[in-house]
């Protein structure tokens, strides 16, 4: 049984006063959730995070982290930065990350391999644009954001890794792929990461659908095979919807 992992991602959203408000509505209705959960928060609110959640099922994430441990990189933070306050796992490679700010696959690996370093798990994101599926070389793109995203990571460390692909054309548009859509390309993620590794690394690797998870389509997306749980935009902006997905990965 793979673990299945419900993880928030808030982008650039919530003060330290909203974030308090938000887990003090959330752990409540979460109480009962089988499964792992997780919250990414903007970096102004990772302590906050890390304080509301003690003792309780949730666990905090970053959205991002350097490579280096240290060093002259102004606005940046590493990952043994994010481990001493109490952060458990890091997105790395969004696709608001390789559009607005320049991440590539190399940087991606070279982040992955800090982050794993540091004791932390990492939430890779690939995924292919529209004109990337429209021009049918998804599993082109996939194969290269896996291949070298993953470069110099062994199939040890895999076992700190959560994949989690999002298709870029339903990010944040309110379109979300078909649960037959969102199936067969995560399956073939996983088939991937086993020519990359060995089919066992694949078969414990959980992959998660990241575009457009919401309260509504939560339920379909989750009882596909492959599908190990959401990275959530928009909707774990709310307490109640995002604990609606939570609540129904229990049956997985």
């Amino acid at each position: 049984m793979r673990e299945i992992i419900l993880a928030g991602n808030w982008k650039m959203n919530k003060l330290v006063s909203e974030t308090k408000t938000f887990f003090s509505e959330l752990i409540p209705l979460v109480r009962d959730c089988k499964n792992t959960i997780v919250v990414c928060t903007p970096y102004t609110d990772l302590a906050t995070g890390v304080e509301s959640v003690k003792s309780n099922n949730i666990h905090i994430g970053a959205q991002n982290a350097h490579w280096e441990e240290k060093g002259a990189f102004t606005g940046e933070i590493s990952p043994s930065m994010l481990g001493e306050i109490g952060v458990k796992y890091v997105i790395i490679g969004h696709s608001e990350r390789r559009q607005y700010f320049g991440e590539t696959n190399q940087t991606v690996a070279k982040r992955t391999k800090a982050v794993l370093n540091a004791g932390l798990k990492a939430i890779v994101c690939v995924g292919e644009t529209l004109t990337e599926r429209n021009s049918s070389i998804t599993e082109k793109i996939l194969t290269e954001q896996l291949c070298e995203g993953f470069y110099g990571i062994t199939a040890e460390e895999m076992k700190n890794v959560i994949i989690a692909y999002e298709p870029v054309w339903a990010i944040g548009t309110g379109v979300t792929a078909t649960t037959d859509q969102a199936q067969e390309t995560i399956h073939f993620v996983r088939k991937t990461i086993e020519k990359i590794f060995d089919s066992q690394t694949a078969n414990v690797t959980p992959i998660l659908y990241g575009g457009s998870m919401n309260e509504k389509n939560a339920a379909e997306l989750l009882s596909m095979p492959d599908i190990d749980g959401g990275l959530i935009g928009g909707a774990s902006l709310t307490a109640e919807k995002f604990a609606v997905i939570c609540n129904a990965a229990n049956s997985k």
